[in-house]
């Protein structure tokens, strides 16, 4: 009875305050699964290094509202074969310490223990474990390590190849909770599971 009255006490707040609008509501959910064991990379491809133009970013919000971030430190490789993104694949490492946001208070507390706990999981990396093509683009799938939990995830992408040079595009939302980042905030603000992700990648 008493969650019960809890949950009725939070809904009424949210709803003489206003729910801020979710920014990962109109972005596809990422697929999740148990890690997919990787195949060997193709020995045939040319490796191209992500560029300083590459962009990884963030937004999440909670019941009053919502902040965007992102990491400024990452490398990342794509294997590209036959100038085909079916064939190739793609690798990113990121260093969770290079985490920004829009308030320094926040980016503080996302690097603590109760977030991301960057000195106990200092990077986060995904390896791809296939790209297939999509009635429109592509689909994604590879292996994501964050704060010490492995999962597959699969998401649309956009993939554009062009004079040997790749660049990747994708906006989807991922679900902390699926990888022990359990945080909640007071009852009154609750954080919402769901992180807007979006990737601007740039290879050549």
């Amino acid at each position: 009875m008493r969650s019960l009255t809890c949950a009725l006490f939070i809904l009424a707040l949210a709803t003489f305050a206003g729910c801020a609008a979710d920014p990962a509501a109109d972005k596809p959910d990422a697929a999740v699964a148990e890690p997919i064991p990787a195949s060997p990379a193709a020995d045939d491809g040319t490796m191209l290094s992500l560029n300083e133009t590459s962009a990884i970013g963030w937004v999440g919000s909670k019941v009053t509202g919502s902040h965007e971030g992102g990491f400024k430190v990452f490398e990342g490789q794509v294997n590209l074969v036959d100038d085909d993104p079916t064939k190739s694949s793609v690798s990113i490492t990121i260093d969770v310490s290079s985490m920004w946001s829009d308030n320094d208070d926040l980016t503080g507390h996302l690097l603590s223990p109760d977030f991301f706990d960057a000195a106990t999981h200092p990077t986060a990396t995904f390896e791809s474990t296939s790209i297939a093509a999509a009635e429109t683009g592509y689909v994604a799938t590879g292996n994501l390590n964050l704060h010490g939990v492995e999962k597959s995830i699969s998401f649309p992408v956009e993939i554009t190849v062009t004079d040997g040079a790749v660049k990747i595009l994708a906006s989807f939302s991922i679900k902390r909770f699926d990888f022990g980042i359990e945080y909640t905030g007071p009852t009154d603000n609750l954080i919402r599971d769901e992180v807007a992700i979006t990737l601007d990648l740039q290879a050549g």
